[in-house]
């Protein structure tokens, strides 16, 4: 291990093969269906506040997990006046990552959604060389620009030009690269532990996040929305603030299981997935040679970076037995 590498990542690595596969299947799940309905809540019936929908995912989410504290099914430490400390900056990035996501979500075709949202693995094994003090193998940094070179790929022969869309979606990338890292840092179950962490962070935003909402109109536009009678609507509306609460359990229990980089690689074979159903059922998608290719290569990288990651998840372990044997 090197110097700079925190205490967590062996622990991390000495999972079992099984916890890590179906935590990082749990999040790829929960990922692909949020995506979904996000975008039938905000594209098919115009729901016009992201902002109001991350609220309400927010709201979900310290409903269950505070329920289940009272309940003695989970345990978090008590607020005091050092969990805001402890917590920084992951609030903000929490709330920057939730709303920059809803918003690029509603703005762009799933497709061209699918292939910015590649930025985040650079950006996240960037992060993780910086803070983390991690090392990765050649073949892992070559994996993931094989998924980067087929972004940009399928972007250059798809790109219906929207500013706002395209600004929110980049900096959905840095949001997601710098939680995801944070929260690996910040996830000591002696400090606040993985419920603790998700709880904070939705406790401590939601507020200003309604101030902002408020100040905006958001607020207004969501109460004079027309299909708050439409079942089907009020439903998936629901199941999306449930969704927001399953997303980010399922990304806190993969960073915890997995690493940082990890959950950003499941995610881009999530979007890619996201993508060929597009092609299908979207009806935004014209269909190019370049894009199709590219969209191959980002799969290929993907698929390539977890193969030489469950390779290579028992090296920590025989490194640390052979120097405990000299």
């Amino acid at each position: 291990m090197s110097a700079g590498q925190p205490e967590e990542e062996p622990a991390a690595a000495a999972q079992p093969p099984l916890a890590r596969l179906l935590s990082a299947f749990f999040y790829g799940t929960c990922s692909f269906l949020i995506v979904l309905v996000n975008k039938t809540v905000l594209t098919t019936y115009r729901f016009p506040s992201p902002m109001v929908l991350g609220i309400g995912q927010m709201a979900t989410t310290i409903l269950i997990l505070y329920v289940s504290k009272l309940n003695k099914i989970i345990h978090f430490p008590d607020l005091d006046k050092n969990i805001p400390v402890k917590l920084f900056p992951l609030p903000l990035l929490y709330v920057g990552n939730h709303i920059s996501g809803l918003t690029s979500t509603s703005k762009l075709s799933l497709p061209m959604f699918t292939v910015l949202r590649k930025f985040t693995i650079p950006l996240t094994l960037l992060l993780e060389i910086i803070i983390l003090g991690k090392r990765y193998s050649l073949g892992i940094i070559v994996s993931v620009f094989a998924i980067i070179l087929g972004a940009f790929i399928a972007a250059g022969s798809d790109l219906s030009f929207n500013l706002k869309g395209y600004t929110f979606v980049l900096l959905n990338d840095i949001f997601t690269a710098a939680n995801g890292v944070y929260t690996k840092q910040k996830m000591d179950p002696k400090e606040l532990g993985k419920y603790g962490v998700l709880f904070y962070n939705a406790y401590f935003m939601v507020i200003p996040t309604m101030i902002l909402s408020f100040s905006t109109g958001d607020l207004q536009q969501v109460m004079d929305f027309k299909h708050w009678t439409n079942f089907l609507f009020l439903f998936q509306f629901l199941l999306s603030c449930f969704l927001g609460f399953l997303l980010m359990y399922s990304t806190v229990l993969c960073s915890h299981y997995n690493s940082a980089l990890t959950t950003s690689v499941v995610g881009a074979i999530k979007n890619i997935s996201i993508a060929y159903i597009g092609m299908l059922i979207g009806g935004d998608y014209i269909f190019s040679i370049l894009n199709f290719i590219g969209l191959n290569i980002c799969m290929a990288g993907g698929l390539r970076y977890s193969f030489l990651t469950l390779r290579d998840h028992n090296k920590p372990k025989q490194s640390t037995d052979e120097e405990n044997m000299s």
